[in-house]
């Protein structure tokens, strides 16, 4: 099978200060691992186990503090988190409008996808008006319909599918059921081990930084369970 993204001997560290004295806190440790396209993983482990390190180091977000990212460059890659923003002073339509082009699409083709992504998002008027009146599960509702519309090659999903009222949140996961073609690659990491089951076949389970396991979904899980 052909890659979308290799990560080979990746480490990645911060710096913190704790009263006033200079520490790091070591987020990922000579991590590697190979994902194929088309393949759906599931990201699993404990908080401050690298996960959400791990899709920004992916994205391009992180620069990794040390080893080598490789990502296949025709693929388009998007990463949905709470923990992500928009540009603040533009609307939710421009900022649609300008994910859509940054992505490659051409910006006649991009405007015919606006009334779509409006119309998932539920944000009614507000999908006219500044992204900075949102709230953080406004911007994800965003971010979801933006990159899930646009056809992107790549989703990292961190912990998205939980936003919004059940309604929404069924409609996400069956909106993105649908779009789980055989040559998109998803990578996801969520707390509910049934969202992990339903969408991934493939289960990466980082402790400290590490793989600690890496393998079919149900085996990982089994394990990761009678871990903890």
């Amino acid at each position: 099978m052909m890659s979308a993204l290799k990560l080979t001997n990746v480490g990645m560290r911060f710096a913190m200060n704790s009263e006033g004295e200079k520490r790091h806190f070591q987020a990922l440790n000579a991590l590697n691992l190979e994902v194929n396209r088309g393949e759906k993983l599931g990201l699993i482990g404990g908080n401050g186990a690298g996960k959400s390190t791990l899709l920004r180091i992916m994205a391009g977000i992180y620069p990794p503090g040390s080893g080598t990212v490789w990502r296949a460059p025709e693929l388009s890659i998007a990463l949905l988190s709470l923990g992500l923003g928009f540009k603040n002073d533009l609307t939710g339509r421009e900022n649609a409008l300008l994910a859509a082009v940054l992505q490659g699409m051409s910006k006649s083709d991009a405007k015919r996808h606006l009334s779509a992504i409006g119309d998932f998002t539920e944000l009614g008027r507000f999908y006219d008006e500044p992204v900075k009146s949102y709230s953080s599960g406004m911007r994800t509702r965003l971010g979801f319909a933006t990159a899930l519309l646009l056809d992107t090659d790549i989703l990292l999903l961190d912990e998205i599918l939980a936003v919004g009222d059940q309604s929404f949140r069924n409609k996400a996961r069956e909106a993105l059921s649908q779009k789980l073609t055989e040559d998109r690659t998803v990578i996801l990491v969520h707390h509910a081990e049934n969202a992990i089951r339903e969408i991934c076949s493939r289960v990466v389970w980082l402790e400290q930084g590490q793989v600690r396991g890496d393998g079919p979904a149900e085996e990982v899980l089994e394990a990761y369970a009678k871990a903890a």
